[in-house]
């Protein structure tokens, strides 16, 4: 097998693949998304030298339109662009789980700050006011009354580029200083860690600590539910504990970070990345 991975840094999860991939003896190489130029009525031949290539990049747009063109050009892409597109967008990921009936937080959609403090207040306060694109909990902001919800809007009005004139508004989940993020690939659901913070926002990326958190049959399938649900592959899904109504999915990242999660649940993220990749690969072989 010869994979390629498109990337835009080296950071620890890719030195991780890289030396998996080592182990494995696979063939690979490293390629920045900064330093390609894509005809895209001439398809490079160079891509048909690869069986996969794995999208690792920094910039969801980037790593969006790259994967977009090489599957136009008949490469095998993971994730496919069409759920990588899916879990950038958060509107498109609550409605996809919607429809999958998979249990989600109440989610409010407004056009105009008047709308949107409506809506605010009509779920009551403290609630989640979040930009429909973005990861690493930026620009997250949990308002806690009405003079909190009127700055933040009118900064977003204001300040903020088209993308923020969105009011994408959620209630918010009381969840014990920790959230739960598991790692679905293909069908499965190899591992899960608690994310705890005394901040609320519970991203590892900004602190919060890492543990295991066993993968329960009911964990699994839902997450497996989830997965789906916006087209599977490669995905982590992040998930709230609510008293009465039990594991809600929050959100779902296509481009998942790992290192902190390694270590706390003794799985072997990467070389499990690299199964399932492979399995896909034998099985188009095959096809």
């Amino acid at each position: 097998m010869r994979l390629a991975i498109l990337t835009s840094r080296i950071r620890v999860e890719e030195k991780l693949l890289i030396e998996a991939m080592r182990q494995r003896n696979i063939a690979f190489d490293l390629l920045n998304d900064g330093e390609l130029l894509l005809d895209l009525a001439r398809p490079d031949e160079r891509w048909r030298s690869y069986d996969a290539v794995l999208c690792r990049s920094v910039s969801q747009s980037h790593g969006l339109a790259v994967a977009q063109v090489l599957e136009s050009w008949g490469v095998h892409v993971f994730n496919r662009p069409a759920t990588t597109a899916m879990c950038n967008d958060k509107l498109q990921t609550t409605l996809a789980l919607l429809r999958a009936g998979i249990p989600t937080p109440r989610t409010l959609l407004a056009c105009s700050a008047e709308s949107a403090l409506r809506g605010i207040e009509a779920l009551g306060y403290p609630a989640v006011i979040k930009p429909t694109t973005g990861s690493w909990g930026r620009l997250l902001a949990r308002v806690n009354d009405r003079d909190a919800a009127e700055a933040v809007l009118e900064h977003r009005e204001t300040l903020g580029s088209y993308q923020h004139h969105l009011h994408y508004i959620q209630e918010y989940i009381q969840k014990q200083q920790r959230d739960i993020r598991a790692f679905v690939v293909g069908e499965h659901t190899i591992c899960a860690i608690y994310r705890t913070s005394e901040h609320w926002i519970t991203n590892t990326a900004r602190g919060a600590q890492a543990s295991n958190c066993p993968v329960t049959p009911e964990l699994d399938a839902l997450c497996v539910r989830a997965a789906q649900a916006v087209g599977g592959g490669i995905l982590a899904i992040d998930l709230l504990e609510d008293e009465e109504r039990g594991l809600l999915v929050n959100e779902i990242n296509a481009t998942m970070e790992f290192r902190n999660s390694i270590a706390p649940t003794g799985v072997d993220i990467p070389g499990a990345m690299l199964d399932y990749i492979e399995q896909c690969v034998l099985q188009g072989a095959e096809r």
